[in-house]
């Protein structure tokens, strides 16, 4: 059992010890950090905190610990109840919020949950907030409110379809072209809340949908990460159907995965590809996307014209570069869509609606669409060293060795090859270096691995 504390938030496993797991005391102390750097940060007299959750069986339990905390601190909340996260972000500008709680562990299975914290935008705390709440958390610092001063709470359960609403009135979203493709698709909820949030989306486009664990029970059917070993129904099921496509989403619904019609994965990295070949075909701009994603994204760019520029790892870092360099459309090689002109966070709504648009007026299907794009392949593996090794020094061998290709130390070490790249990254928790390659065939970006492997052990001298 774990408890996760990172400047992102806190997650971990329900039960057990507190401070060792995400028990209803640790729940509290950081719901109460939050509030308690809301206030310093806010410098208003009264604040309002927009609360939302996935369908994760410890959901209810953790909601009503985090909004009694915020009311007893003398906050007012919005509670949404069950949403997801993108829905929560546009939520905190639309209500004039000073900030959001979204009660979610992601993908992770379903004994764990987390709070994650946005600011007055709607958007993820950056490094040095985050680095506050947790010092906060640990000085425990807090002043509750007297009893004449608590917060209030008010419900608000039709964000889902204010959400919908947004993503129908974008421009580059014709309820009327998708209408005509007459698509039919199946969706993959993972018994959270894209099984509400993502079939009343596609019913309003006019798309015919078949559900598949839809039911916002929280009793996940598969691991809910959006991978191919996970997704064996929904392939299944997209053949049988002879539908168009299949659409998967995470528990909390800022991850999208596409099934092609032939019941093959469409490929999480190509998500974000398909969605920005089609926004730079009707707007030129340029994208962003983090050190580990594909580098398909950047030949699409360069296709319509477009500068491609890459972020470190982490979704704030992504939408800080995206703002740098007035991208258009931006994300993450795990299927997350950031497009700006709805909000500057991850989001599966927007994402699958840019997809129908680009299939409803290319034609073919989706199939034929994936074999159009760059064919890239991932290896990721890790190589794990000797407690009190130098990873630092380390990393700062490969990044000399290599100093004549194209490098970047933003994030660990990048090196761009001329035909594939390579990513190292070290562990915050232990004494790991992951390494990320990309190639033109698997067997090459296995071998890339490999040899970095061998590099890497040669410098540390193992």
């Amino acid at each position: 059992m774990t408890l996760i504390k990172s400047i992102s938030g806190i997650r971990g496993t329900i039960g057990g010890k507190p401070s060792e797991n995400l028990t209803p005391l640790d729940a509290v102390k950081f719901a109460a950090a939050y509030g308690t750097w809301l206030k310093e940060y806010s410098k208003k007299e009264k604040l309002k905190v927009v609360v939302g959750r996935d369908a994760r069986l410890s959901g209810e339990m953790i909601q009503n610990l985090v909004v009694s905390t915020l009311v007893g601190l003398g906050i007012d909340v919005i509670d949404l109840d069950l949403s997801t996260t993108p829905t929560v972000e546009i939520a905190v500008p639309l209500e004039a919020a000073d900030g959001g709680i979204i009660l979610t562990a992601s993908h992770n299975p379903k004994q764990w949950n987390a709070l994650k914290l946005l600011n007055e935008k709607g958007e993820f705390l950056d490094a040095a907030q985050g680095a506050k709440i947790l010092e906060i958390a640990d000085k425990e610092e807090f002043v509750f409110s007297e009893v004449d001063d608590l917060g209030t709470i008010s419900r608000n359960d039709s964000y889902i379809d204010i959400h919908i609403d947004e993503v129908l009135d974008l421009a580059l979203v014709d309820k009327e072209v998708i209408k005509a493709a007459k698509f039919k698709v199946v969706v993959d909820g993972v018994n959270s809340t894209g099984g509400i949030a993502i079939p009343r989306l596609l019913e309003e486009l006019g798309v015919e949908v078949v559900k598949l664990y839809c039911e916002p029970t929280g009793h996940f059917p598969h691991n809910p990460e959006p991978l191919k070993e996970h997704l064996t129904d929904i392939s299944a099921l997209v053949v049988k159907e002879k539908a168009d496509f299949g659409i998967v989403v995470d528990p909390d619904v800022d991850r999208l995965a596409f099934i092609s019609n032939d019941g093959e994965m469409f490929g999480e990295e190509y998500t974000l590809v398909a969605c920005a070949d089609y926004v730079l075909g009707k707007t030129k701009g340029n994208t962003v996307s983090n050190l580990s994603s594909s580098r398909a994204l950047r030949d699409i760019t360069e296709k319509h014209g477009g500068t491609y520029e890459a972020s470190a790892v982490g979704e704030v870092n992504v939408v800080t570069k995206m703002k740098a360099n007035n991208a258009i459309i931006g994300g993450e090689g795990n299927g997350g869509i950031i497009y700006p002109e709805s909000h500057y966070g991850r989001d599966s709504l927007v994402g699958s609606a840019l997809f129908l648009m680009l299939m409803a007026e290319k034609g073919g299907t989706v199939a034929e669409l994936r074999a159009s794009y760059p064919s890239y392949f991932m290896s990721k593996k890790k190589i794990e060293l000797t407690p009190g090794l130098d990873v630092d020094g380390i990393l700062k061998g490969m990044a000399l060795k290599y100093q004549n290709e194209e490098v970047s130390t933003i994030d660990g070490v990048k090196i761009d090859f001329p035909e594939n790249w390579v990513h190292l990254r070290k562990s915050n928790t232990e004494p790991i270096i992951r390494i990320y390659t990309e190639a033109k065939s698997q067997n090459e970006a296995d071998a890339l691995a490999d040899r970095i492997i061998e590099e890497i052990k040669e410098i540390a001298g193992l």
